[in-house]
């Protein structure tokens, strides 16, 4: 079982192993894409192929789109000359559920891979022709947070824009979907900085600075997207390959990205997209990708990072580094554990929890705690999501400290989870687990400032917790329980306690 077009034409051996294949004509769907275009992506990674270009097949199997996706990378050429190109752009997507049972879907509406490579004449040609096309509607792009601020990507990405000015300062929608707080706005400000500055050293018009600007024309919605799609696992690797699909060896590049003609990801899905698109856009609401107003989006990621999810997170990553656990979705197994996070979320959270209208808190958290995080195919590590914990606490907790303060019905004296929380984290920080073996703590910008600290001065930073713990009783609560949790299997017995 070869992932070519030729492959895919031995449709018994496919089906007859439970995959999904397109049913659409897609050299129909590949001239009609090269001939009018509509919407082109930068980011040729995981997320994207598990989540926009499934959306996408959705469209093309119901009749809804007639032309497919293109895809452009401007970091890691390989991807698109080691498995793109090779696989005529097919990729396997296998959807893990909760209960255990994989969906493998042949994915077929990313039509075309193109390099952002201005060196290349052929290939930033292409490019340049795709954005000149009146029929482009939307370019979007998953190149995560540092994308934004890396010059060199940048530049190539505005000089397309440019392209696109210069052929009639066409309408276009230029869409971030990276998992970044306000993403359109950090999008909007890399692309008119560069633009300032290339019209202050003559290499373009003043109207180019104008038209980027202009949000009738050029438009830089925000949106809220979470979708975990960790790299290619070895489980199911071995689960195609005993199937008899070839070639599922992940490709290791030079820049260290994994790559295989297969993408793993959970099921459940969001993204909310501010709704602000020029030059129309294709009717994504039918694969479920909502579309409301700025505030809404605003309200729907305050939901997710503050209440629903990264919080449980967060708490999840300090206990699990500290009790030596692998993965998160063991976590879920502990019941102490699985007790602290539904307290923490439906309990603690909810009372103050930013309602999105168009996606339930409830229904989101319940998602979180049943399907989500106990997942047992999602192999997600607590070391992993520790990464940078000082840099997110002010957010994932913070802001439901300042919500309590400012209610009239509600105190900080009732928060149970969170004072505990935060002393985890003071023990996190000594680096010895609850074994009292010392384990090395994950990368984190403030590790070896917060580290020389006592506990008492590191609840001092209110640019590490977001608020001052010391205004009310917060900080005494929290000095009280960390020092209850030093010494072996202390953490352990004050999580039982909770």
């Amino acid at each position: 079982m070869q992932l070519t077009n030729e492959g895919i034409k031995n449709k018994t051996a496919w089906e007859s192993k439970g995959y999904k294949l397109p049913s659409y004509d897609r050299e129909k769907v590949t001239a009609n894409t090269k001939a009018n275009p509509s919407w082109i992506h930068f980011g040729a990674g995981n997320i994207f192929r598990a989540f926009q270009a499934n959306a996408v097949e959705k469209l093309l199997e119901d009749g809804t789109m007639d032309t497919g996706l293109i895809v452009a990378e401007g970091y890691d050429y390989e991807i698109i000359e080691k498995y793109n190109r090779p696989c005529d752009n097919l990729s396997i997507l296998a959807t893990l559920k909760a209960d255990g049972t994989v969906e493998k879907t042949v994915i077929g509406s990313i039509v075309e891979a193109c390099i952002l490579d201005e060196e290349n004449k052929a290939e930033i040609e292409r490019l340049r022709e795709i954005f000149r096309a009146p029929s482009l509607q939307m370019v979007s792009f998953t190149i995560t947070e540092k994308g934004y601020k890396t010059r060199a990507y940048m530049n190539k990405v505005v000089g397309l824009i440019l392209e696109r000015y210069k052929a009639g300062a066409l309408p276009i929608s230029i869409v971030s979907m990276d998992n970044c707080s306000h993403n359109g706005d950090k999008l909007k400000e890399a692309v008119v900085e560069i633009a300032n500055e290339w019209v202050a050293d003559g290499k373009c018009e003043k109207g180019f600075v104008d038209y980027v600007e202009n949000p009738k024309v050029v438009a830089f919605p925000l949106s809220m997207i979470d979708k975990i799609t960790p790299r290619p696992d070895d489980t199911v690797k071995k689960m195609l390959e005993a199937d008899g699909v070839e070639g599922t060896e992940p490709i290791v590049t030079s820049k260290n990205t994994y790559v295989s003609n297969f993408v793993n990801a959970e099921e459940t899905e969001y993204l909310v997209i501010e709704d602000l698109f020029p030059n129309g856009r294709p009717s994504l609401e039918k694969a479920g990708i909502i579309f409301t107003d700025r505030e809404t989006v605003d309200k729907t990621e305050k939901m997710k990072v503050c209440t629903c999810l990264n919080p449980l997170h967060t708490a999840l990553a300090i206990f699990g580094c500290l009790l030596g656990y692998k993965t998160i979705h063991d976590e879920m197994d502990d019941e102490t554990l699985k007790k602290l996070v539904t307290t923490l979320g439906k309990e603690e959270g909810m009372k103050v929890v930013v309602d999105p209208k168009v996606l339930s808190p409830q229904e989101f958290l319940d998602a979180v705690l049943t399907k989500r995080l106990p997942n047992p195919f999602m192999p997600d590590t607590p070391q992993r999501i520790a990464c940078d914990t000082s840099q997110k606490l002010p957010i994932r907790f913070g802001e439901t400290i300042k919500a309590y303060r400012a209610s009239h019905t509600l105190s900080t004296d009732s928060l149970r989870v969170i004072p505990v929380v935060l002393a985890g984290y003071l023990r996190y920080l000594e680096g010895i687990d609850d074994e009292g073996n010392p384990f090395e703590q994950s990368p984190d910008p403030l590790l070896d400032e917060l580290k020389a600290l006592s506990p008492k001065d590191v609840l001092k930073r209110k640019d590490v917790f977001g608020v001052d713990l010391y205004e009310d009783s917060l900080a005494k609560r929290v000095l009280e329980i960390h020092s209850e949790m030093v010494g072996k299997g202390n953490v352990r017995r004050e999580l039982e306690k909770l």
